[in-house]
């Protein structure tokens, strides 16, 4: 997750480097900012800089959405679609094409989540000896990879909400739109099936993504140490978001391969968690002794913490290396219900 940097109010000069004092700014690249120039509030510099940056990345990620949904509907086609086994009725990949794309936006928007989880705990962890790039680019990647997560995760939930739109032809458009957006935006509404559980957890994932995210640009309001306590809860909606897609996706419905590999993908998550835990790269956040008054109540939360990230890496060994990771076993008769019943007059 990205870091604030705290700047002092002086440096002693070094040779090659310009002196920066109290009345001189670094620019959002580095540099030093004239004294006579005021520069716009930093939160809009550094959120129009990142999105500037985060092009190339959205524009990566709608390619790999692209291929997603290329495959999902020639899985359709072939009839070996794990989507039309659990439901037989959405054997028509033109019909419902808006839930493949919803699909599609879903497996893209986790894979990039993994991705800015991992970039967020090698930064915030102990310090590699060795980087392939910059720590300046890396914290820059995860914050544009942030941003592009969080778009693809309102993608996917907008695109369901858009199936289910079109799902629903009984009744008029303005309760067509409620039943859409409600089913999708609002927190217990949906009330079919494993849905009741899958959805609350993936709109609590994006209800939390999108301010944890942009908190970073208004840092220096609510403070730095308010904003570090705030992000660690980042991990939280990577947590809900694995578990939405392992109750609720019917990709990985099934106990095969894919299922296996959505688990063995969260080996390296708890790895560098328990790493980070166990050796933050701040000193203020090291665990330390109980002893001689530091026994405090936050110290017995960072250990209950760290003993619980610990649990969690064993607990995933356990599931990867037993092949009991809660798939369902693929029915011989395929059940061939609805998502939900349509609303009548």
């Amino acid at each position: 997750m990205p870091h604030a940097t705290c700047e002092p109010l002086l440096r002693w000069p070094v040779p090659g480097r310009p002196l920066v004092t109290s009345e001189t700014s670094l620019d959002e690249d580095g540099a030093v900012a004239p004294p006579g120039r005021r520069r716009p509030p930093g939160d809009r510099v550094a959120l129009r800089g990142d999105l500037r940056s985060a092009l190339p990345d959205a524009t990566a990620a709608v390619m790999v959405t692209s291929l997603v949904f290329a495959l999902l509907w020639a899985r359709m086609e072939s009839g070996t679609s794990d989507t039309v086994a659990v439901m037989p009725f959405m054997d028509d990949a033109g019909t419902y094409w808006m839930y493949l794309l919803s699909q599609a936006f879903g497996w893209s928007g986790l894979l990039w989540a993994w991705g800015t989880v991992m970039l967020g705990l090698l930064l915030s962890g102990p310090r590699p000896a060795r980087l392939p790039v910059s720590r300046q680019v890396l914290e820059r990647w995860h914050r544009t990879t942030s941003l592009t997560t969080m778009a693809l995760m309102f993608a996917h939930a907008l695109m369901f909400a858009a199936e289910l739109v079109r799902y629903e032809t009984k009744v008029d458009w303005a309760e067509r739109l409620w039943v859409g957006f409600a089913d999708s935006f609002v927190p217990g509404w949906y009330d079919s099936g494993t849905g009741r559980i899958a959805i609350p957890l993936g709109q609590g994932a994006l209800y939390l993504a999108i301010p944890l995210g942009l908190l970073f640009y208004v840092r220096h309001r609510i403070g730095a140490n308010t904003w570090r306590r705030l992000h660690r809860f980042v991990i939280v909606v990577y947590v809900l978001s694995v578990w939405h897609t392992l109750l609720y996706g019917t990709n990985v419905w099934y106990g095969e391969w894919p299922r296996t590999v959505l688990w063995l993908l969260q080996l390296p998550v708890a790895a560098l968690l328990l790493l980070r835990l166990l050796r933050p790269a701040r000193r203020a956040e090291r665990l330390g002794s109980p002893s001689e008054g530091a026994a405090r109540p936050g110290w017995w939360v960072r250990a209950a913490g760290r003993a619980v990230a610990g649990a969690v890496a064993i607990g995933l060994v356990i599931v990867v290396a037993s092949g009991r990771d809660g798939g369902r076993d693929r029915p011989t008769h395929p059940p061939a219900t609805a998502p939900h019943t349509q609303e009548t007059d």
